[in-house]
């Protein structure tokens, strides 16, 4: 996949798999905007994909805010001419379940994932419909968003949200030939690797080298931060020009398209639906097969 005049923002990219995302595109060709919150990993990621060949140049600035947005795009112009691609993959977690969680766990994770999706989005859709050349908003967002998890009411809702703002956009920004997709990756990676279930496997890998087992790779689509790159590249070039407002899932050796939500049960009652009419009829009725929720739990097998 050749990305070569292509300019690229990433946001949250000093380490993990913001950095995993930075460094494919790089490898593909593509100048990097790296951004992170830490000098010293916006350094050290610019070091690492100069040092392979690639052009990147360094934001340290905390995503969330406008300022912060315009100062990447701008950022992107300024240094390489150019904005063709954007990643919103900064995020930070604050969990606690939902009568323990404070205002600021539930803002502070909401302004960094959601309205820093928002404003870096805002500000790139500008540059890029100025530029009448099209584009790529890659969203990045998390089972949890599409299933829920136990003490995530900020992060999932706020993933969710992103997945929702991926919709949107792909139909205001479609005509403007800039596409707009949402990522669910599954990655080891710090928060991963403290799933009691992960963590032991995950540690051996690690340790020995040797491949994680099938059921990780196929089964839960858990595999390494390179496994979830090669989609971040797809959705950068030309070849996903007809691909927007999708939820694309990744991880290990499974590659998904997550559903839209959409009515799965419908009944009419003529005049309305009082509530001693629902009563009567929910459980054998519409409500008769109710959808689950929560991220399923990890199973490994039996020895």
């Amino acid at each position: 996949m050749d990305l070569h005049g292509k300019v690229a923002v990433v946001t949250g990219s000093g380490r993990g798999l913001g950095l995993g995302y930075a460094q494919a595109l790089a490898a593909a060709g593509a100048a990097i905007v790296v951004n992170d919150v830490d000098q010293d990993a916006v350094d050290a990621a610019v070091a690492t994909i100069t040092a392979a060949g690639g052009r990147a140049a360094g934001v340290v600035a905390a995503v969330g805010g406008s300022a912060a947005a315009e100062e990447l795009m701008d950022t992107a112009v300024r240094e390489f001419g150019r904005l063709d691609v954007l990643v919103t993959n900064a995020g930070i977690l604050r969990d606690r379940v939902l009568w323990k969680m404070t205002d600021d766990d539930f803002d502070d994770v909401v302004r960094v994932h959601l309205r820093g999706t928002f404003t870096c989005a805002r500000a790139a859709a500008v540059r890029m419909r100025e530029q009448g050349t099209g584009g790529r908003l890659v969203l990045i967002s998390s089972p949890a968003g599409q299933r829920g998890n136990f003490g995530q009411t900020n992060y999932a809702a706020a993933k969710a949200g992103i997945v929702a703002m991926a919709r949107t956009w792909a139909m205001e920004l479609g005509r403007s030939g800039i596409t707009v997709n949402a990522v669910v990756p599954v990655a080891a990676t710090d928060m991963t690797k403290t799933v009691p279930a992960f963590a032991p496997v995950i540690e051996e890998a690690e340790r020995t080298g040797t491949p994680l087992p099938d059921w990780l790779r196929k089964d839960e689509g858990l595999g390494t931060v390179e496994d979830v790159a090669g989609l971040m590249t797809f959705l950068a070039s030309d070849a996903s020009e007809a691909v927007t407002g999708q939820a694309i899932g990744i991880g290990g050796d499974r590659l998904a398209l997550w559903a839209h939500p959409k009515e799965k049960a419908v009944a009419f009652a003529d005049g309305g639906w009082s509530a001693d009419a629902i009563a009567a009829q929910w459980h054998g009725g519409v409500g008769a097969g109710p959808e689950t929720y929560g991220i399923p739990a990890p199973q490994a097998p039996e020895a």
